[in-house]
């Protein structure tokens, strides 16, 4: 019991006395027993407890099995934002706390009174006592567990279910929100400059041009017409050349030099060609024409800047929609680079949040998988989402994929497609990688992971008759999955 409940009146039953031996008649798996083999329960602690008082807390690996004799209890846990939610509540002539003796894992959740509350407890030697003495005990025992046990994993699997959905589902908030961002912001300049561009054909209009400025114009226009990415300079060259152009600008009295002077220079104009438009413009016409130029180049930019969010919000739908119906039909091709890559782009945005280095050595002429199983994209989640944690802030993972000879069966022979995860993590303690595949077996705080997303992975590359296996020392650790290219 924790120590919240060690100040609780309490006292040693020497004998199961008349009233007792009526509340432990209401105690199903106690209900089968005659009154001498209730015997067995001598010597246990009869305890009263006040509401909010806690019997065990989450995390905490109980030696004690108890009886709720009259009460109720509440079953909570602490989720990874540390806020609380209720798993069960736990009636009068219920029994719990045989998972944690029977299986050695740690408490799931924090019991607690929710009402003034009787028990019976029944420490590790006086557990196995009863086991041991009485059958239908350790029947009922048994078969309680196993309810709970797949009533607990069930639950699990929903929450982790839940927390898959609530990391997609901010993924790719984070995933829209940019290129969203940017063709709003790319629209809204584009509409000023329009506006500027009509404002400055009606100057145009109304000035009268001449023959050579129209055909000046007419070039002018190609130039940026034909330049449909800006010019790639290094940032030092493209620097200097800004600094030129916006000089020799205000040198000749021309308006927003500055401003102007990168458009300009992404389309490759430098002062030597002003010079040729200064022979065909003079006064405050060169700058208008020169406004005019650099609204239009910077309007066919902005066009890009939108084609390419737009571009970026297709390949993430593809992408949600390629991990999200993949493995739904019957017997199917994969490509594992492509299943990759969709669960890369929805988690991208932790691997930004972190600036962590992603290295992709994707083998080019790599297999197709036919299969028939399901949820080869909640492998990669998983590896990746775990490699994603471990690392520090500009941290590094690495994915490989590549084919090779399988050695399973040298009369089948067949090809096996390697995928590899590795990180420069702190990597997995030593006396924790034997159990890491074991269900709900996790290494991080309490409320932050289930410990059930590794034993998802080798449940399912199980399913595909492949293997998995891994390696890790501090600052590096590795998990290979080994799928053959052809399973049934």
């Amino acid at each position: 019991m924790s120590d919240q409940t060690q100040t609780v009146q309490s006292h040693v039953v020497d004998n199961a006395h008349e009233e007792l031996v009526g509340l432990l008649r209401k105690v199903p798996i106690l209900s089968s027993l005659r009154d001498d083999e209730l015997m067995c329960l001598d010597g246990v602690r009869d305890f009263h407890i006040e509401k909010g008082e806690v019997i065990t807390r989450q995390g905490e690996l109980p030696h004690c099995y108890w009886i709720l004799l009259d009460g109720e209890l509440q079953v909570s846990q602490k989720t990874a934002d540390q806020s609380d939610i209720m798993l069960a509540k736990v009636e009068a002539g219920s029994a719990f706390g045989e998972m944690a003796l029977l299986t050695n894992v740690p408490n799931s959740g924090t019991v607690e009174a929710a009402a003034p509350s009787h028990l019976l407890e029944l420490d590790e030697e006086q557990f196995w006592g009863l086991m041991t003495s009485c059958p239908q005990v350790r029947k009922a025992i048994l078969g309680n567990m196993a309810y709970r046990f797949q009533k607990l994993q069930s639950t699990t699997v929903q929450q982790e279910k839940m927390a898959s959905l609530g990391t997609l589902a901010a993924g790719l908030m984070h995933e829209l929100n940019n290129p969203g961002s940017a063709a709003r912001r790319a629209a809204s300049q584009l509409r000023e400059n329009l506006m500027r561009m009509h404002e400055l054909s009606l100057k145009f209009k109304e000035r009268e041009l001449s023959q050579e400025q129209k055909h000046c114009m007419f070039d002018m226009q190609k130039q940026v017409l034909a330049s449909r990415q800006p010019v790639m300079m290094n940032s030092l060259d493209q620097s200097d050349a800004e600094e030129a152009l916006a000089e020799w600008m205000e040198a000749a009295n021309i308006e927003n030099a500055w401003k102007m002077a990168p458009t300009l220079v992404s389309i490759g104009m430098s002062a030597a060609e002003l010079e040729r438009v200064k022979s065909d413009f003079d006064g405050p016409l060169l700058g208008e024409a020169l406004s005019w130029l650099e609204a239009m180049a910077s309007s066919m930019q902005l066009v890009g800047t939108i084609e390419e969010s737009i571009g970026r919000v297709t390949d993430l739908v593809h992408a949600v929609k390629s991990y999200a119906y993949e493995g739904k039909g019957q017997r199917q091709t994969i490509d594992i680079n492509n299943s990759i890559h969709a669960t890369l782009i929805i988690l991208g945005h932790k691997l930004r949040e972190k600036e962590i280095v992603l290295e992709k050595n994707f083998a080019p002429d790599l297999p197709a998988l036919h299969s028939e199983c399901t949820g080869l994209n909640q492998i990669w989640t998983n590896l990746l989402d775990n490699a994603i944690d471990a690392v520090p802030q500009h941290g590094h993972i690495s994915v490989h994929t590549w084919a090779e000879e399988s050695k399973a069966d040298p009369n089948k022979p067949h090809l096996d497609l390697c995928i590899s995860v590795s990180d420069n993590g702190s990597g997995i303690p030593l006396e924790s990688q034997e159990h890491i595949f074991d269900p709900f077996y996790t290494t991080k705080p309490v409320g932050v992971g289930t410990g059930i997303g590794l034993g998802i992975v080798q449940r399912i590359v199980d399913q595909y008759h492949g293997a998995i296996r891994f390696s890790s020392e501090p600052g590096s650790t590795e998990f290979v999955v080994r799928l053959p290219s052809d399973s049934e």
